[in-house]
This record gives structure tokens, sequence and C-alpha cells, in this order.
């Protein structure tokens, strides 16, 4: 026993004096392994269960509870620039009134988009998609950018690509997930920007009979994940789209109790307000 331990050990030591670990291969292979098996925890709107949604202090919670990603919806303002709101107006987030593409910049900045969730948050701004990818390009989280309605803003595709490019994003193709309910919207976007992955938002509404195998093989032309409401899925769905080498990532989990369940189906992640479901 003494003479094998003594082998291996002068055996070990002959390979690191040329600069060879015999436990690199395995090393890499437990690196690869843990970093395939990573469940995706996104925060939806940030962590919106703590924090105005789709604003910075939601974004930092989200960053604070250690969530892989978070998810945010872009639009665009009258004049040209892209900003981050979820519904169509400002009217339910903000002290303001209007629909964000016929407000100017200046006029959603000086709205206050933290009052409605506590008083707490006052003062808190609608941020435009350009301070949001600076400030968080270089933090351990990746971002998910849903296009928001684009058919009201037709070229929004191309003006969210040339931001990625401009804030640097593309230098990491993990960093960013462009996604959107309009497919599309989501094609446009892949041929515009292949090296950053792509989603498929699916409504419960339209899909309520189910998706099929000939959309999931339409989708998968251009998308790298498949993002269903919550309620559609089941072991079937999850397994059809892995089989055709794509994600699926549900939202919007309402509650621990369900994203426990909604794991068991081999789901890549969810999508919640509260980034302590997906832990």
């Amino acid at each position: 026993m003494f003479r094998l331990v003594k082998k291996v050990a002068v055996f070990t030591l002959m390979l690191a004096l040329v600069g060879i670990s015999p436990f690199s291969e395995w090393s890499a292979n437990k690196t690869l392994a843990e970093s395939q098996s990573t469940f995706e925890n996104v925060a939806h709107r940030g962590a919106s269960g703590y924090a105005p949604e789709n604003t910075i202090a939601s974004f930092d919670k989200a960053v604070t509870m250690k969530a892989t990603s978070f998810e945010l919806d872009v639009q665009r303002t009258k004049d040209g620039r892209l900003v981050i709101m979820h519904d169509t107006t400002v009217d339910r987030t903000t002290n303001g009134k209007g629909s964000v593409k016929n407000l100017t910049l200046k006029q959603i900045r000086e709205l206050d988009a933290g009052s409605w969730f506590d008083k707490s948050f006052a003062g808190e701004k609608v941020p435009t998609l350009e301070e949001t990818l600076n400030r968080y390009r270089n933090k351990p989280i990746r971002i998910l950018i849903e296009l928001k309605k684009p058919e009201l803003y037709p070229g929004i595709e191309k003006e969210v690509a040339q931001m990625v490019t401009k804030t640097g994003l593309t230098r990491d193709p993990n960093k960013v997930v462009v996604q959107s309910f309009n497919a599309p919207s989501v094609k446009k976007y892949n041929q515009l920007q292949p090296i950053v992955k792509t989603g498929v938002l699916v409504s419960l509404t339209e899909y309520a009979s189910g998706v099929s195998d000939n959309k999931l093989t339409e989708w998968k032309a251009f998308a790298d994940y498949i993002n269903p409401n919550y309620k559609l899925v089941n072991s079937s769905l999850v397994k059809r789209i892995h089989n055709l080498k794509m994600k699926t990532l549900p939202y919007t989990l309402p509650d621990k109790k369900s994203a426990t369940k909604i794991r068991s189906t081999g789901v890549d992640g969810i999508i919640s307000n509260y980034p302590e479901f997906g832990k």
C-alpha cells in the first residue's frame, strides 16, 4: 500500500513539474457541469416584490438578492429614446399620465416612478435602457430585455441591438437575452444580432390549448429560449423544448409552492417578482 501511495505521489510530482495538473480535467469537467446545471433565477422587472418595478432600485435589489438575471421592458419615447416601462402608458407606475410613445424623455424623467409602490421610493426615476445596461454590464447578473409591444415602435429591434453593442454587452454572449411575445420581432432581432441569445414569450391567452411541435420548430429557427406562462408548463412541454436544444424559463411564478412544483418539470429556471423563489 505504501509503495502504491509513493508511486502516485511521484507521478503527481512529475506532472506538476511539466505544468500539468492530474486534476485539471476533472476540475474543468466539474466547472462545466456546474455551469450547465445552474438554475436561472430571473427577477421579474427587477426584484419587483420589494421595490418599484423596472427601476434602478428594483434592479439593484435583484443584484443584492443574488438573482442570476433580471428582466426589464423597453419602449420608445416620442423623441426616440429607449426607456424602461412595462405598460404602454405611464399611468399605473408613475404620477403622470399618457402613452410612452407620446411623451418625450424629459417629460418621462420628470415623473415619480416610486411613490406608487411605497413612499420610501419617492423620486425614483424611469431609467433609460442605456443607463441600465451601463450600470449592470460589469455586475454578476444577466439582463433579459423584453421588446414590449414592438409593433408600436417600428425599427426598435435595430435600436436595441445598437444599444447592446454600444454598451459593450456583445463581448459576452451570455450577458443578454432579448425576448418578446411578438415572435416576428424576435426573428428580426436574431437576424440583426445573432450573437445575442433570444427568446419567445408564450402567452396563456394565445396558447391556452397548448403549444404545437410545429410552432416550437418554427421558433427554433431564431430562438434559444421558449418562455411560457407558468400555467402552460408541464413535463411534456419542457421535454419537447429540450429535444429541440432550447431552454425554458416560465413566468411569473406567484409563490414558493408554485416555484417548487414547476421545478419538478425540468425547467431551466423561473421568472418571478421574488428572487428567493428560484433558490
